[in-house]
């Protein structure tokens, strides 16, 4: 009965410490749309920062993105050398005269743009699978890191 416990109990550990076997990030810290086994890099830009009275503006040139997913939940990977993928935000982007943005609130007010929900699992050393908690409509957005203008854009269609 002892050794069928033991040999129960090493299968479920060798269970879980098994190594994730699929796309691997070809650059680190840029955020790549998962597509069964394609990556498809997010368009990494900065976003132009305007302060209004209460209101903070973050604009990104162009009307749309070139990473576009048909996926209404889609699933991100990053390979973290620099950026910590718990402090990314997804946020969507409204299109307006030839460029996408975003407005914030300075205060935390009710009405104002909140960050869409994420989960970010770990799957092997510094790699991370970041995945849209909710279905999200067609448009434009825009994962950024909480403090800073570096954007990662794509469309959903």
């Amino acid at each position: 009965m002892r050794i069928c416990c033991s040999l129960l109990l090493l299968l479920s550990l060798t269970a879980f410490a098994q190594k994730y076997a699929g796309p691997r990030p070809p650059k680190p810290d840029v955020v790549y749309l998962v597509h069964a086994d394609n990556l498809v890099p997010t368009e990494v830009t900065e976003a132009k920062q305007d302060s209004k009275k209460n209101e903070i503006q973050f604009t990104v040139a162009g009307t749309g993105s070139s990473a576009r997913t048909p996926l209404a939940e889609p699933i991100f990977i990053i390979e973290s050398e620099k950026i910590q993928p718990q402090s990314l935000e997804l946020y969507k982007f409204e299109v307006k005269n030839g460029h996408r943005e975003v407005t914030m609130v300075q205060r935390r007010t009710r009405g104002g743009p909140r960050p869409l929900r994420l989960t970010v699992t770990r799957l092997d050393g510094k790699l991370y699978k970041i995945e849209a908690d909710e279905e999200i409509e067609n448009g434009q957005y825009g994962l950024s890191p909480n403090g800073s203008n570096t954007v990662f854009c794509f469309e959903v269609y």
